[in-house]
């Protein structure tokens, strides 16, 4: 996948960088949730207020090519996002930083951002999460769920298969005792096409 300078530009601006020395959290409300792929020392639910899940990414890389684009998951204004935080210890955070920028931001469309969460036991913290940027060419808005469903039974990235990145999640929301949420409509619908 090629990328532009001013893209490189871009993704490079984004980069979050830890403070030296110590721990910070990882808010995750897509595949982070299920493949994590970094060390960390505790997880656990968290609710983002301000922001929901939503299919509002076009994917030409990870979950959809160029011929036939995906859709993934961003974090998109409004509502309130259930999701999981990690804790990432002080020794970890600079190899866990640099690993999320290169997962993440492989183009500009998401922005790295400080949000406040809100624990299961009422706790407060402070996480780092990716949300959509408005003004990117791959936001895609907002998209019915049939046309979301659509795009997502068709599209195969180089992770795989749309489909599977829906039910995944979906899974793990269930594991998480949420069972009815738009997600879940779409994956009726996605398996409804057939």
């Amino acid at each position: 996948m090629s990328v532009s300078d001013t893209e490189k530009a871009l993704i490079e601006s984004r980069r979050f960088t830890p403070e030296p020395g110590q721990e910070f959290f990882v808010f995750a409300y897509g595949s982070l949730m299920w493949r994590p792929d970094f060390p960390y020392l505790e997880i656990e639910p968290a609710t983002l207020f301000g922001y929901h899940r939503a299919f509002c990414i076009t994917s030409t890389h990870y979950r959809g090519n160029a011929a036939k684009p995906g859709l993934v998951l961003g974090l998109d204004r409004g509502g309130q996002c259930v999701g999981r935080r990690y804790r990432i210890g002080a020794n970890d955070a600079a190899q866990v930083a640099e690993y999320l920028h290169q997962r993440e931001l492989i183009t500009g469309c998401y922005v790295p951002k400080l949000v406040a969460l809100r624990a299961a036991d009422g706790a407060r913290s402070r996480a780092l999460t990716y949300v959509a940027d408005r003004s990117h060419y791959q936001y895609a808005g907002k998209l019915s769920d049939e046309a979301i469903a659509h795009i997502v039974h068709d599209a195969v990235g180089v992770m795989g298969s749309n489909r599977d990145y829906l039910r995944n999640t979906v899974q793990h929301l269930e594991d998480m005792g949420i069972a009815d949420c738009s997600l879940h409509r779409i994956l009726k619908l996605v398996d409804q096409i057939g």
